[in-house]
């Protein structure tokens, strides 16, 4: 069989400058985002396909009409037709089927829990009302059981899939779809969240941000907080100190940073600031990528007083002054405790410009006291050294008689 060579153009008269290259850049630009809409488009037709058969398989009650093995038989079916297609295993429209129903058996319950007032708390009416809104506004409605949520397209079947098995409500599996939208979580992250439980733990420090910070940042800045943090991963001896603390935590620090949530980059340990001539030391400095700003977080090995929110509001002063970019927002601190009063944290609050919050944290292990003494490999690197030190000593006393 004759090839023929490929054909080589040749280009006369083009002078290639500056505008050309940033032209042939956009071009570039455009493509890919062209391609990133084209695969987000694709997903988003695939979820709306696996939503409308898990509907099929809910409301047409296919178990029930030609048996209890249809699932079955449908998925061979699928795979038989279409040979190069993935995602038509039996288990595959199973979780399909759990998709739907999850939603839609949920939608109807949530907007009547809604409803009642008399029995339900402000802060809690509130929060609900303002889900079934939102699921509502998606068009996720038990009265036709055909509409598909648009705000589920823009995330992964697999996530989905995941969101829907590990949730006990409808509030908890919306509150990770939207994690996972602004924050771009990976499977992994979204797996290891929920296995923090970051639905009940985020969001509960008592803060100032919403007075301090402007909408959606002073949103985002609560949510990344906790009411109390879990420092089981830390062993210290009975009676430990701040700076023990500090050196457990960056010691353990990737333990440490999966406990403050995602998005957290870690600056350092009692990171230097020079202020009218004397040396101010944070006990640590982090960078939250998605809020864009520093995090000054201030550990204290005991309950909350009064005094701790002024010197925390100086150094989130300082730092944004000393450290702060204009292109960053600003400072938030954080001061985590061993225990708190929210009616003294909130007077202690009023009056500081700043956003800061308080947390507290718990479960460190105190070492028994076999644990606080040295190992017989310390003992013997001691000795060592001892010995080391009197051989000098006696060289020395030596060559001056």
């Amino acid at each position: 069989m004759r090839t023929d060579p490929p054909r080589v153009v040749k280009i006369h008269d083009v002078n290639i400058d500056k505008d050309y290259i940033a032209w042939i850049e956009e071009i570039k630009t455009r493509y890919r985002h062209a391609q990133i809409k084209a695969a987000i488009k694709v997903n988003a037709e695939q979820l709306r396909f696996n939503w409308q058969l898990g509907r099929d398989l809910a409301i047409r009650k296919v178990e029930e009409k030609w048996g209890s093995g249809v699932v079955e038989q449908v998925s061979l079916d699928l795979q038989a037709a279409f040979p190069e297609s993935k995602g038509f295993s039996a288990r595959n429209l199973w979780h399909m089927k759990k998709w739907y129903l999850f939603y839609a058996e949920q939608t109807t319950k949530l907007h009547q829990l809604a409803s009642e007032s008399e029995t339900t708390n402000k802060q809690s009416l509130t929060k609900l009302k303002q889900y079934a809104s939102e699921i509502l506004q998606q068009d996720i409605a038990v009265r036709d059981n055909t509409s598909f949520p648009e705000i589920f397209a823009s995330v992964p079947w697999w996530h989905h899939v995941e969101i829907i098995s590990k949730s006990k409500s409808i509030e908890e599996a919306l509150f990770y779809i939207k994690h996972t939208i602004s924050e771009n979580w990976s499977r992994s992250t979204l797996l290891n969240c929920i296995k923090a439980d970051f639905y009940h733990s985020s969001g509960g420090a008592i803060t100032n941000f919403n007075e301090t910070l402007p909408f959606p940042q002073s949103e985002l800045a609560q949510a990344i907080t906790k009411d109390t943090y879990d420092f089981g991963f830390v062993s210290l001896k009975k009676g430990y100190e701040e700076e023990d603390l500090e050196t457990e935590l960056e010691k353990h620090l990737t333990r440490f940073l999966l406990e403050l949530g995602t998005g957290f980059a870690y600056l350092g340990r009692q990171k230097q600031l020079i202020i009218a001539g004397k040396t101010r030391k944070l006990d640590m400095l982090f960078f939250n990528i998605p809020l864009n700003c520093y995090v000054v977080v201030e550990l204290k090995t005991v309950p909350f007083q009064p005094e701790f929110a002024g010197k925390l509001n100086f150094y989130v002063n300082a730092v944004d002054d000393l450290i702060k970019t204009s292109a960053q927002n600003p400072t938030i601190g954080l001061l985590i405790c061993s225990n708190k009063d929210e009616t003294e944290v909130q007077y202690a609050f009023q009056g500081i410009q700043t956003p800061i919050g308080v947390s507290s944290y718990n479960n460190i292990q105190i070492k028994k006291i076999q644990d606080q003494l040295p190992s017989v490999e310390e003992l013997t690197k001691r000795i060592r050294l001892l010995e080391a030190e009197l051989d000098q000593k006696a060289r020395r006393e030596t060559q001056e008689i």
